[in-house]
């Protein structure tokens, strides 16, 4: 089953924590100091022997020999690590000893009052030693009441097996200096001296002292090998001692089934993912099992590998689990290879990150083999083709078990060296574990394979490499093209992202490049370079460079510096750069036996049944609040009855509206005038049908009312107790509010003389689910009413009659037009050029040609190539694109009307515009008035002024503005005002500023604005007077511009200049300049005859003619997705 750790078994109180991590300090910077001491040795002994002596006070051992410094390295790591053996260790054969001894000494002190035991032994108490003896007591107390601090145990039986190795190996030690004193030189006479520094140099002891004291002494060069002799057994022993426990294989099993289901259920942007299930890998799960860790234990270093997986909301504790489960066995905790994410959620428990390099990653929506930085790529792809090779992209569950073999047993072949890898390796190629894995082949023209890409997933849409392999005489080329098809491919098989190959130190690669690197950085440069003739990190770069990729950072995580070089090691052995530890250190692993086939085959059934049944995409639950339930349950009560709640059609024999009409005939009293005046007689015609949707319902007990609306029309309806027909206990049971039902019956008046059709039959046409807004209130809410336009629709009035003066207008326009012989036309939406306006782009891409395409900002381009292809009068009326934000008079997508008239030019257009704005006004409203939102009235047919832009400017700033004026004027003017101004802007740019801050917003009735600064203007012909100015105007009323008109520029020579300004505007980062049309000015080259063009915008026409912001005359204004900010 998946696990987790207790964390109450590893944890212990603050100030144990404390102890333990000053304990390791300590024990640590002796160990660094016998490093020291060794070398020193050679030049200072007296200042070593001093340091030494000095040390002595901690209790550990502080003269130099290669068998101290392992011994109290190795112990510091115990420590370090919170093995408990480690602390036992130090207090039983360190600190205890001493402090016996020293408490022996102090009873004595207090007890013999003339001190005759401590002369007799000729002790003499230094202040050294006395220090020596607080030190172990204090430290005795301590550490064992902060055992809680160190929870890692040993595997069963390491004790006696360390201990026996050990005794061997120093007894070893010690019996081979003891037969080369025979041979050698020394001072040491009778073969107790012999044996006593045997013993000591053996054991790292100083001859000198007690209990191995020894009178003379051995070589320096005798000592030292029998100090490495038993360095080398304490290796052995400690290696022992720390051997892990063995793994269960149905444990891992149950694992990777628990980690696949997260990886399915919680799939991440960490494309390491799925290597969490190599079976070398155990894991560690969060408490509730909705995270978990995966990691491998390599030289005493838990090592794991990517982010954790599963749920973020549990990463905190499956970290946690994973911590503790590392400490309880003694581990050091690291990560290998986290992403930027995981590197913040490992450093929140203190964890240090430091980078290791980067991941490159292929996005496959923008990947683009034409551009010219793909050049190196284009000829590599094309050498295969040429060969006549081809690549076949496949999941591994859709190839034959037969070839899957045989490309499994290729892959083999090809590899050289033996498989490396771990955090980016699954090493399981064509295991049947893995049916989603995509296998990427290439073969010759003959057939044969020539090279082989292997990736795993990476959630429902990416892929991250695993395996890359080529024939040896392959053509050069071949991976390229492998990936490049895969490229291809993957963008029909709905794959977004592609994780290439992980570049180590990639940042210095890059630096040490540059022009104007520092010396540093061509220094680390050069450095790796070197290594890269042993591990190809250089090449590994440059393999993934080329294919111009995202590369996103890759991060290790340690817990201490004392550590890293114990991590960096085991990282190195886990990634095969570094030889294993020997396998006779190791007991024997019993997971293997998870690869026996009839094991690998039922993991493999249920691997893939788990993954069936949780790719399957169900349709989620539908919440229902308790009034949809009780609208939902009605559709049964509905059919149990035998109606049918969605019928295919239903009665109706005239609308509402016509049947309001006919009942005008029906006097009070309930029938045509000379007829009974009973209420149940029957109108002219017989029976009539109708339907509409319920907007009130009144049942009075023996008479039901509704009210039908049908568009902007109602009608009443009503049923008594005394027609038979009716079923009025299903009508009752089964209508609500916002039902679309369908009534027959006949037309008669109620009591009150209201018009009511008295209903001999009814059935439903189509249930509402949802209820309708409160009758009296309705949609109050600005926001649901655009939201919800279909329910303001079918319940208001207004809204309704608002959609269709809107048809009308659009209506009158066009046939206005077509009235003066316009034909209208179509024009491209997808647009490769932007141009036609100085507007900011919407983007989109096409799959099938991979280009990237704009949604129009204007159709002009294309309609002048019309006007020059011979099509004198031309129009098209439709949607155009800016993406400029939506306020009370601009929506992202609008609806504008574009003109152009042969040999006329903008007066001609001034006149076409006011005649079919009138005529629009005519067409709504009946004459040609506009309403305001307050219900002024405001007649349109009289004269329309026309101002110059120069005049409108003069007078609003109260001072003359010319083409004349200078540039300081007016930059004078603009800071006394107020407005924003640069010293870019050219004369034309800020007398268009003053014109935006006070005339087009202050302009009431409709005018026309002429003659606007020709560098604003570059589609516009130059002004036939005034060569600084353009034949241009703006229409403008009630503060908000309508449309505007051109003199059309013709000449190919000046058009051309212009749009290259606009083009170099553009690459310095104007997002709103045009771009270059090569098709249109060759176009425009044809011979263009001189032209009048109109643009309006009919959104903006039809609110000035109603009063209305532009939300409620469109249908569907854009909103802001609901639940986002």
């Amino acid at each position: 089953m998946p696990r987790s750790t207790s964390l109450s078994r590893t944890s212990a109180p603050p100030w144990a924590e404390a102890v333990a991590s000053w304990t390791g300090r300590i024990v640590q910077a002796v160990a660094f100091w016998l490093v020291l001491a060794l070398i020193l040795l050679l030049f200072a002994p007296g200042f070593v022997r001093t340091v030494s002596d000095w040390l002595a006070v901690l209790n550990l051992p502080t003269y130099p020999s290669v068998f101290s410094v392992v011994l109290v390295g190795v112990i510091a790591s115990g420590l370090l690590r919170r093995q408990r053996a480690a602390l036992w260790f130090v207090v039983l054969l360190w600190q205890l000893p001493v402090a016996v001894l020293g408490l022996a000494v102090g009873l004595l002190w207090v007890f013999d009052d003339d001190k005759q035991a401590l002369r007799s032994d000729g002790l003499v108490l230094s202040p050294l030693e006395i220090a020596s003896w607080v030190v172990a007591v204090v430290a005795v107390v301590l550490l064992i009441a902060a055992r809680s601090a160190f929870p890692a145990k040993v595997s069963k039986g390491a004790w006696w097996r360390a201990i026996l190795v050990l005794v061997v190996g120093v007894g070893l030690s010690a019996l081979i200096t003891l037969l080369l004193l025979e041979v050698v030189p020394n001072t040491l006479h009778g073969i107790r001296n012999r044996v006593n520094w045997s013993l000591s140099v053996a054991t790292g002891l100083a001859p000198s002292d007690y209990p191995l004291h020894a009178d003379g002494t051995g070589p320096a060069w005798l000592a030292l090998v029998a100090g490495l002799i038993s360095a080398l057994a304490l290796v052995l022993a400690i290696a022992v001692f720390m051997r892990s426990a063995p793994h269960d294989a149905k444990v891992e099993a149950a694992d990777e089934l628990a980690v696949r289901k997260l990886l399915l259920e919680h799939p991440s942007d960490d494309s390491l993912e799925y290597f969490a299930t190599r079976w070398d890998r155990s894991a560690v799960f969060s408490q509730d099992q909705r995270a978990a860790i995966s990691y491998r234990v390599i030289s005493g270093v838990c090592l794991a590998a990517g982010d954790p997986i599963g749920d973020k909301a549990s990463w905190p504790d499956a970290i946690e689990q994973w911590r503790a489960h590392a400490r309880r066995f003694g581990w050091v905790p690291a990560v290998l290879s986290t992403s930027e994410l995981g590197a913040k959620a490992f450093q929140a428990v203190d964890l240090h990150p430091i980078a290791l390099g980067d991941e490159a990653i292929i996005n496959t929506r923008t990947f683009n083999l034409d551009g010219p930085a793909m050049r190196s790529v284009r000829h590599a792809v094309a050498r295969p083709e040429r060969e006549g090779y081809r690549v076949l992209v496949r999941r591994q569950a859709e190839i034959a078990p037969d070839e899957l073999a045989k490309l499994v047993a290729v892959a083999d072949e090809w590899r050289h060296g033996e498989e490396r890898g771990f955090s980016m390796s699954l090493s399981r190629l064509g295991d049947p574990a893995d049916p989603r894995e995509m296998i990427v082949s290439a073969h010759d023209a003959d057939g044969n394979p020539r090279g082989l890409l292997s990736f795993v997933p990476w959630g429902r849409r990416g892929l991250s490499l695993d395996v890359m392999r080529r024939h040896p005489q392959a053509v050069s080329g071949v991976t390229e093209f492998m990936v490049t098809e895969l490229v291809a491919a993957g963008r029909g098989m709905g794959i977004d992202r592609i994780s290439m190959n992980f570049a180590m130190f990639r940042g210095s690669f890059e630096q040490g490049a540059r022009i104007g690197a520092t010396p540093v950085q061509r220094f680390n440069r050069r450095v790796l370079l070197i290594a890269s003739r042993f591990w190809q990190l250089d090449s590994l770069y440059k393999s993934n460079e080329k294919y111009l990729p995202d590369w996103k950072p890759r991060l290790l995580c340690y817990q201490n510096a004392g550590q890293l070089t114990q991590v960096i090691f085991a990282v190195g052995q886990a990634e095969g750069f570094l030889p294993n530890t020997p396998n006779l250190l190791h007991r024997r692993d019993r997971s293997p036996d998870l690869h026996r086939p009839e094991i690998s085959a039922a993991f493999a059934d249920a691997v893939r049944a788990q993954e069936t049944a949780l790719l399957t995409v169900s349709a989620p639950t539908r919440r229902l609040t308790e009034q949809q339930a009780t609208r939902h349950a009605k559709l049964g009560v509905l059919r149990a009855a035998g109606m049918e709640p969605y019928p295919v059609s239903v009665p109706r024999t005239v609308s509402i509206g016509e049947a309001v009409r006919r009942g005008a005939h029906v006097p009070d009293g309930g029938a045509p005038a000379g007829a009974s005046t009973s209420p149940g007689d029957v109108a002219p015609g017989g029976d009539l049908s109708v339907v509409g949707r319920v907007v009130r319902l009144r049942d009075h007990g023996g008479v039901i009312f509704a009210d039908l609306r049908e568009g902007t029309d109602e009608i009443q309806v009503m049923f008594t107790a005394d027609r038979p027909g009716p079923d009025l206990a299903l009508w009752r049971r089964a209508v609500d509010l916002g039902d679309q039902v369908s009534v027959t019956g006949d037309l008669t008046r109620s009591r009150r003389g209201e018009l009511s059709l008295h209903g001999t039959a009814w059935c439903m046409a189509s249930k509402a689910l949802t209820s309708p807004p409160d009758k009296h209130r309705g949609l109050a809410d600005a926001e649901a009413k655009v939201r919800l336009k279909h329910m303001e629709l079918a319940l208001d009035t207004r809204t309704a009659q608002v959609l269709r003066g809107r048809s009308a207008a659009v209506k009158s326009l066009r046939d206005s037009l077509a009235a003066r012989e316009f034909i209208e036309v179509e024009t491209p939406i997808l647009q490769r050029v932007h141009g036609g306006a100085n507007a900011r782009p919407f983007t989109t891409h096409i799959n099938a040609y991979d280009v990237d395409l704009y949604l129009r900002i204007a159709p002009e381009l294309f309609l002048k190539r019309l006007a020059i292809g011979g099509v004198g009068k031309v129009f098209e009326l439709g949607r155009n694109f800016r993406n400029e934000g939506a306020d009370a008079t601009h929506n992202p997508e609008f609806t504008s009307l574009e003109a152009y008239q042969a040999y006329g030019d903008y007066t001609s257009m001034r006149v076409l515009t006011r005649d079919l704005i009138i005529e629009a006004a005519v067409a709504v409203h009946g004459e040609p008035i506009s309403r305001r939102a307050d219900g002024t009235v405001v007649r349109l047919d009289g004269e329309w002024p026309v101002h110059t832009v120069h005049g409108a400017v003069s007078r609003a700033v109260g001072q003359e503005v010319t083409p004349d004026t200078p540039l300081q004027t007016l930059q004078a003017i603009c800071e006394e005002k107020g407005v924003h101004w640069t010293p870019t802007m050219t004369h034309g740019a800020i007398v268009t500023e003053l014109y935006d801050a006070f005339v087009e917003g202050q302009t009431v009735e409709p005018t026309f604005y002429t003659d606007f600064p020709l560098e604003t203007s570059p589609l516009t012909r130059t002004h036939r007077r005034d060569p600084r100015l353009a034949e241009r105007w703006d229409l403008v009323a009630f503060g908000a511009e309508l449309g505007t008109a051109y003199s059309e520029l013709i000449d190919p020579v000046d058009q051309r200049e212009r749009l290259t300004q606009q083009s170099l505007l553009a690459a310095a980062g104007d997002p709103e300049a045009m771009e270059v049309d090569e098709e249109f000015l060759s176009a425009l080259e044809f011979a263009m005859p001189p032209t009048g063009g109109l643009g309006i915008g009919v959104d903006r026409v039809y609110m000035m003619l109603i009063g209305a912001s532009i939300r409620e005359t469109l249908a569907f204004p854009f909103v802001r997705p609901s639940g986002r900010g």
